[in-house]
């Protein structure tokens, strides 16, 4: 799968996650594409103009006794690269937490543009003060020793039933929440939102002109 051009990206990053998963759903995405559960918690919590829009790096944890799973070479948060994004799949129900403060300090060092935790981080104060883009479930005052590890990197990894995040797929995070972008479609998901737009704005024209929301959306949408 060839990598999406400069222009593609740069335009995908105009777009916030509604409209992505607006565009998801015409083209039949499973769930839109929406990480339904995960919000912004840095460096504000669902608030201000923050949003990050990259390439994924996976990261699939495991329970810390499994014995079964391979190993990754080093610590997972120094897979972290320049201009992307992690994403960390947790094992569903786990109460401790798989991010934390030494984590976004590596990956701020790295260039990292945020993370997206489908789980648990800890440390909110230390995110915010590094203005560090943290999205993910939920929190815990619990560290990841004894409780889960990493075990593969850039793996396919399933958020739920039909919806993988694959790497090289584009994730996309703001006040609203996250989305994934399968990296083949994003072409398509440019031109879809930005025929979206265009009649976006002629629709918020009408409402400011006092047409009623009924009669607008009929007429235009």
């Amino acid at each position: 799968m060839s990598k999406p051009s400069a222009a593609v990206i740069a335009a995908l990053k105009q777009f916030a996650s509604c409209d992505i998963g607006d565009a998801l759903v015409q083209l039949k995405v499973p769930y839109g594409g929406f990480l339904d559960g995960i919000s912004m918690w840095s460096p504000e919590r669902q608030a201000g103009e923050t949003k990050i829009c990259g390439e994924a790096i996976t990261v699939k944890m495991v329970a810390a006794d499994d014995t079964v799973a391979p190993k990754t070479a080093k610590h997972f948060c120094d897979f972290n690269e320049d201009g992307k994004i992690m994403y960390i799949s947790q094992p569903k129900g786990m109460y401790s937490a798989c991010w934390g403060g030494l984590m976004t300090t590596r990956a701020r060092y790295l260039g990292t543009l945020g993370v997206v935790v489908d789980g648990r981080f800890r440390d909110v104060l230390e995110h915010r003060e590094m203005g560090f883009p943290v999205f993910a479930r939920e929190q815990s005052i619990l560290g990841s020793g004894g409780f889960t590890r990493a075990s593969e990197i850039n793996v396919p990894v399933q958020f739920k039933d039909g919806l993988w995040v694959n790497p090289g797929d584009y994730i996309v995070g703001d006040a609203d929440g996250v989305v994934v972008v399968p990296a083949g479609q994003m072409a398509e998901v440019v031109d879809l939102c930005e025929k979206r737009k265009a009649v976006d704005d002629k629709t918020f024209e009408a409402l400011r002109q006092g047409e009623p929301i009924g009669e607008a959306i009929k007429r235009l949408r």
